[in-house]
């Protein structure tokens, strides 16, 4: 039980870091908000050195994490996470494609993978405090 408050309190500092950020466009936004759901997802406190595997939860990587189901499904959604207000009018909603190469899981699949790198970057800063 002790260990168990000490990985919340670990992964909550993490938390708090990522709400402080400031994001300026759509998808800055969603690649955050993807980034705390992760960390908030995560059973055990997330560290530089296992962080892609623990956050992959069984996945091999983040488009097989995107078409497993384990983030959104519904490319409604996804493009309502990622996109400008005039974005998601072109692409009426999500129902077009997003551009001629991928499909929406492909791009949220790249958008978890820069949440992974967000933070990574926030734990490698953070690291020098906890030790």
């Amino acid at each position: 039980m002790k260990n168990m408050k000490a990985e919340n309190k670990a992964n909550q500092a993490l938390l708090e870091k990522i709400t402080e950020m400031r994001s300026g466009i759509a998808w800055q936004r969603g690649v955050r908000q993807y980034a705390l759901e992760l960390v908030e997802s995560a059973e055990t406190p997330l560290e530089p050195a296992n962080l892609r595997e623990t956050l992959l939860n069984g996945a091999d990587d983040w488009k097989q994490y995107s078409q497993g189901g384990l983030a959104l499904i519904y490319d409604c959604d996804i493009a309502q996470r990622l996109f400008t207000p005039s974005e998601l009018k072109r692409k009426r909603g999500g129902a077009l494609p997003p551009n001629s190469k991928e499909i929406w899981l492909d791009v949220q699949a790249r958008a978890l993978w820069q949440a992974e790198m967000l933070i990574g970057q926030i734990l490698r800063r953070m690291e020098p405090v906890a030790a």
